[in-house]
């Protein structure tokens, strides 16, 4: 039997070694396709560098690694937000096989860019009240992603944890935008709990003109601020305190006055702390779901998630600079501490 079936292994062997795929060169074999992500920001680059990282870095241990499996097309507006439509679109043209955004502007500039190139958003503000997605349990589009509207009990947090460090502060202001509907919410929360602290809260709503002139709208406020003469500071995030970090920051210092923010960013740009969102989670989770996407998911069936980690930030340098003992009993409990 062995004679009889010798001949036709032969055959076969020879057939193989003539066939095109084994007379191609080992280079010229089929690759893996090589994924192409776009990214979509507002903010400045610098400021997104961590957050940049935790999403590299959770992709590489996903098994992706750039330059082998994935390249990473970054756009960014550098702060001029009317530069996001024809940065979404250029991402669009390329084209990328899955757009991530920073950002609420970023995400609906993608939006419009796109109705079939998956979105996945790494942070956003309030997608239903922005028109990004009416249903955050079931997008049921080509959008996905995490937003950072946070539980409202944070604004009964941030103004503990203010008091904590600064146990004189009698007069807390408050800096809100009331075009963010997240925020009356928030700061009707920390009004809530004010008196029990021994608080006067002051409501300091940013004018519905700042689109126009948002430096004249941030020095309204902060005269308010003055002229009621309050201890200490409460900025509730959004898009425009987050473009307006450094003015918000640097008020604060020159009047002494210590303020507690929604978001890391403002204590790496000189801000005494903040209790908010941990953005490198969710750019970590967003790398999540890129790769569920690029497996064939429908952006639509993924939920759009809220923030489950929340982080406080304390800037020492700031403390000191501005007379303050932060007590250890803070310091112990802060996810990171600037020395």
């Amino acid at each position: 039997m062995m004679t009889t079936r010798r001949p036709w292994l032969l055959l076969g062997l020879v057939a193989a070694a003539l066939s095109p795929a084994a007379s191609r060169p080992l280079d010229a074999q089929p690759a893996a396709k090589v994924y192409r992500i776009g990214m979509l920001e507002g903010a400045e680059v610098i400021s997104n560098a961590e957050n940049l990282a935790a999403f590299r870095d959770r992709l590489r241990g996903l098994g992706y690694v750039e330059g082998q499996h994935y390249v990473l097309e970054l756009r960014s507006a550098e702060g001029r937000p009317q530069r996001l439509p024809d940065l979404a679109a250029e991402l669009a043209s390329l084209p990328v096989d899955v757009m991530v955004t920073r950002g609420s502007p970023a995400a609906l500039a993608a939006k419009h860019a796109t109705r079939t190139i998956p979105i996945v958003m790494a942070s956003s503000g309030d997608p239903s009240a922005e028109g990004i997605a009416a249903n955050l349990a079931r997008p049921d589009g080509n959008v996905t992603g995490f937003h950072i509207l946070v539980p409202l009990e944070v604004g009964a947090t941030r103004l503990r944890l203010l008091k904590e460090a600064v146990p004189g502060a009698a007069r807390v202001g408050i800096l809100w935008n009331s075009v963010d509907i997240h925020g009356p919410l928030l700061v009707r929360e920390t009004a809530r709990v004010a008196p029990g602290l021994g608080v006067a809260l002051k409501s300091l709503e940013l004018p519905r003109a700042w689109p126009s002139r948002p430096g004249a709208a941030f020095d309204q406020v902060f005269e308010a601020a003055m002229m009621d003469q309050v201890d200490a500071l409460i900025a509730v995030e959004g898009s425009v305190m987050f473009n307006e970090r450094a003015r918000l920051v640097a008020f604060a210092a020159m009047s002494r006055l210590p303020a507690i923010y929604g978001l890391r960013e403002f204590v790496e740009a000189g801000g005494l702390m903040s209790y908010g969102t941990d953005r490198r989670d969710l750019h970590r989770r967003a790398a999540d779901k890129v790769h569920r996407v690029l497996q064939g998911a429908r952006p639509g069936d993924l939920p759009i998630e809220p923030p489950t980690r929340f982080e406080l930030v304390i800037n020492l340098r700031t403390a000191r600079m501005l007379g303050l003992t932060i007590p250890s009993s803070l310091l112990q409990r802060a996810d990171h501490v600037v020395e």
